[in-house]
């Protein structure tokens, strides 16, 4: 049953049976490098979900069937017009990595915050209820399954008031290839339906800018979403957007930094000029995600966004943790190739042991992420651009660097779906 409190006060593992997949992959080099992100299969069947309630001016493409939730009377006005604390925002994967700056970026600037959680929260459903209160405090914090929409209107019905905004920080977990589609597209777009039913005006999605080049499931099912979000807005004018796709995360390079103190060489993949991004802290995304909740100029918009300074390749990456360290550089070049005959080998194994999909994708996120750079993408010509990859935040790579040097990755951890 769903109840709701108030509060004031990369390494991919591979499933389970996968140890072979294991073995091939996690040689020394390839168990230093992190990615941050998740995967694909055929999407599922469509949702069953609920028509709109007398919230929406016109009926929520393409979502059909109907729902019971009583209706909630909110004001003809625009939530922009409001003060902060009158406008209640809705934050559905409240306990993730982003999420969880978010929903504090959110209090900070005085909106009645609403936080969905699990019952058991946070990575392996390790936090407690009582652990997760903590973590949000200030907000009101719904214990719901955002990836069943009754359950999950069922907890927004009790809060006895309408939504105004829906801020959605969901990302899959374990990486699977239906976990990408149940959390990517189906939970994500409950959050939209529930959100909707609650009177919910303006959605902002946390998406990522590798989508740009959907090779991976993840992608696809992040774009499927954002395509539907989109065209809820050209049905319904009263309805706005912002999405936001951002670059590289500083947990996402940092798996490396204690490896590099103790005397380790740093592992990239052929010259470490491949790929480049321009990394942006939790806080400074957190920030950015906040400003799209009122900002005019950031509605029915895709965002891409980095951080400060120059994108950097993982070449320059092990220079400055070289530095910072002060040991003489030492790196370890490791031939792209060998993760495509890894993929080869496992994609044909697929074909023997189905079982061994999500080992197949895994392999593809760590190639994709070894060879695509996480910056804006030019369609016509194919090439990335560091020049028109907008810049946002104070927060740098190198100042991240300096911390984890002196304290460690403690409490860094990435989640399920960091990779090898």
């Amino acid at each position: 049953m769903s109840r709701c409190f108030s509060s004031n006060g990369l390494t991919l593992h591979a499933p389970r049976g996968h140890h072979s997949f294991k073995r091939c992959l996690s040689s020394h080099f390839l168990n230093q490098i992190q990615v941050n992100s998740i995967p694909y299969a055929l999407p599922n069947p469509p949702l069953n979900l609920s028509e709109p309630s007398k919230f929406s001016r016109q009926r929520l493409y393409p979502i059909t069937a109907s729902t019971t939730t009583p209706a909630v009377e909110t004001p003809k006005s625009s939530f922009r017009s409001k003060n902060p604390k009158d406008i209640n925002v809705l934050v559905v994967g409240s306990t993730g990595y982003i999420g969880k700056f978010v929903v504090k970026e959110l209090i900070d600037r005085g909106f009645n915050v609403i936080a969905t959680a699990r019952e058991k929260s946070g990575i392996r459903g390790r936090n407690s209820k009582e652990e997760t209160l903590i973590q949000l405090k200030g907000a009101n914090v719904c214990f719901s399954d955002v990836t069943q929409l009754d359950n999950l209107e069922k907890s927004l019905e009790n809060l006895g008031f309408p939504i105004d905004v829906v801020v959605s920080c969901l990302a899959s977990r374990t990486g699977g290839v239906k976990d990408s589609w149940k959390i990517d597209y189906e939970a994500t777009k409950n959050s939209l339906v529930a959100g909707r039913n609650r009177g919910a005006s303006h959605f902002v999605l946390l998406s990522a800018i590798c989508v740009q080049k959907p090779l991976l499931e993840f992608q696809r099912a992040k774009l499927k979403f954002e395509a539907e979000l989109m065209r809820e807005a050209e049905e319904d004018d009263g309805f706005t957007y912002s999405i936001v796709r951002p670059t590289a995360f500083f947990k996402s390079l940092g798996g490396q930094v204690e490896l590099v103190r103790d005397g380790k060489p740093y592992v990239m993949f052929g010259d470490g000029k491949l790929c480049a991004c321009k990394p942006i802290s939790e806080q400074d995304l957190a920030s950015f995600i906040a400003d799209c909740v009122l900002s005019k100029d950031k509605i029915n918009q895709v965002l891409p966004i980095g951080g400060p300074g120059k994108a950097l390749t993982p070449l320059e990456q092990g220079e400055i943790l070289f530095r910072l360290s002060g040991r003489e550089p030492k790196f370890l070049k490791v031939p792209i190739q060998i993760m495509d005959f890894a993929i080869g080998v496992l994609d044909f194994l697929v074909k023997i042991f189905p079982s061994m999909e999500d080992a197949a994708e895994f392999g593809k996120i760590g190639r994709y992420y070894a060879a695509e750079s996480m910056l804006i993408l030019d369609p016509e010509t194919g090439e990335y651009s560091a020049e028109k990859t907008p810049s946002y935040g104070k927060d740098t790579l190198e100042e991240f660097f300096e911390r984890v040097l002196r304290e460690g990755m403690a409490g860094q951890e990435l989640g399920e779906q960091t990779i090898f």
